[in-house]
């Protein structure tokens, strides 16, 4: 098991009294992230939502933010760019942008969960342009090509 990650965490004069991010259960890979404001969007709109939290993430980790199950089943509510990623040098609020699938306003009161986010290691990669790939059985078979 990994030990945890220190993450500083300010919280923002909107935030009132709102929980800091948190896990739900002992076995929760997320933390909820509550909205520090209200919002409706409308069918097939996006919008906005501040957590009132901002996050000083150590250098080498990221924060995923993630849609919450719940919302994606009953309300149709999911987050555009799934996973967002928090990355380790924003000093900022966490944001998170919301989408509306459903069919109905979705309303969100200032406090409900409207997200999760993940702490997650970032692994760098270093770049070598070559002119030719090695082989492989897939080769260039792109979507779908591995079955039916």
């Amino acid at each position: 098991m990994f030990e945890p990650v220190n993450i500083a965490v300010k919280r923002l004069d909107h935030a009132g009294d709102l929980p800091l991010p948190s896990y739900e259960t002992s076995g929760s890979a997320g933390m909820d992230i509550r909205a520090a404001e209200g919002l409706t969007i409308a069918p097939a709109q996006r919008g906005l939502v501040g957590s009132g939290f901002a996050f000083a993430i150590p250098h080498g980790y990221e924060i995923q933010v993630r849609p919450r199950s719940g919302l994606a089943l009953k309300k149709g509510v999911s987050i555009p760019n799934t996973p967002g990623t928090i990355d380790s040098d924003y000093r900022g609020e966490l944001k998170v942008i919301l989408i509306n699938h459903g069919q109905e306003d979705f309303v969100i009161q200032r406090g409900d969960r409207i997200a999760q986010i993940v702490i997650a290691p970032v692994q760098r990669g270093i770049l070598k342009e070559v002119d030719r790939l090695d082989e492989t059985a897939r080769g260039e078979g792109g979507f779908g090509s591995t079955g039916v």
